[in-house]
């Protein structure tokens, strides 16, 4: 089978496994299970349909890097659950499903799983690196628009978009993302930085839409070139445009740093992290079996192994 590297947008995929199944899905003492056995069940289903050889989860160990607060302080401000002096940021988890992410992290280690996540920086981050320098076909699977900008037909790399649910899989590529907003993915990050983006607290830039956006970025190409233009009197830009953009100055200065995804963090090979895909044997088995029982996992160990053990 020719190698073919997933990386996973983990918290993406375990919060829509526990918004996706009922919360009354529980070990014996109580806690619910269900984010667990979801993403169990993504997992095992997305390694044989795509046929991954190599999989990593990719981890945020920073949900809001405090570097990007700095630049956008409205930067996932919504998100927040609490704000405490010199402390980090708490992101609004529902109790219920924050219980399950060490029972994930678990079981992730004994199926062998690889996860990986870097200081001070998101997942998307870590995506973003291994997506860039794996050298292999890499498949991303998000729910997140911001990692379409990761899409690189030349270099194999597309997007698994899990919006639409687990059933409505999209395979977003370079013709996908012109088709749908009319900049190519690797502009994709500019285009968000000009319309901006509810969901990541982007304010934008006053009175430029997702068509005038898209517009600007076919004639300039770039951020970069387009505020290169509303500097330069000679250039067609509309006096409009040159006074939006204007006015958003001090964000358009900043704003590239934090959409931008990271390519270049100091991660672990994938030979060090242990991407490859194998099947489970051993100690480990037992205790994945194990816990299936005692956590209440049903067949969703058993898929997940089922799974593996086609990586033979």
């Amino acid at each position: 089978m020719p190698h073919r590297l997933m990386l996973l947008d983990t918290a993406s995929l375990y919060f829509r496994a526990f918004y996706g199944l009922p919360d009354t899905i529980r070990r014996e003492d109580g806690t619910p299970v269900n984010a667990v056995r979801g993403l169990l069940d993504m997992i095992a289903r997305l390694t044989i349909d795509f046929e991954a050889t190599h999989l990593v989860a990719c981890w945020d160990d920073d949900w809001r890097p405090q570097w990007r607060v700095d630049l956008i302080p409205s930067y996932k401000s919504h998100r927040v659950a609490r704000e405490v002096a010199g402390a980090p940021d708490v992101e609004v988890v529902p109790d219920a499903l924050e219980a399950q992410i060490p029972m994930i992290r678990r079981v992730l280690e004994l199926a062998g799983i690889a996860v990986v996540g870097a200081a001070e920086h998101e997942a998307d981050d870590v995506v973003g690196t291994y997506a860039t320098n794996a050298g292999l076909p890499v498949d991303v699977v998000t729910g997140d628009r911001d990692l379409f900008q990761v899409i690189d037909d030349d270099r194999q790399v597309r997007v698994i978009y899990t919006a639409r649910g687990m059933k409505n899989l999209e395979v977003v590529t370079d013709a996908v993302v012109v088709g749908k907003y009319r900049v190519l993915p690797e502009q994709y990050a500019d285009y968000a930085i000009l319309r901006g983006d509810a969901s990541d607290g982007l304010p934008g830039v006053g009175g430029i839409g997702e068509k005038t956006a898209a517009a600007l970025l076919g004639e300039y190409g770039t951020l970069e070139m387009l505020l290169a233009a509303a500097t330069d009197a000679e250039s067609g830009l509309s006096a409009s445009v040159r006074a939006k953009l204007a006015a958003a100055t001090d964000y358009l200065k900043v704003a590239p740093t934090v959409v931008n995804v990271a390519r270049d963090l100091g991660l672990p090979t994938l030979e060090e992290a242990g991407a490859q895909l194998r099947p489970v044997a051993g100690d480990s088995r037992a205790g994945l079996e194990r816990l299936a029982t005692e956590w209440n996992l049903g067949g969703s160990v058993r898929r997940l192994l089922e799974a593996l053990d086609k990586r033979q």
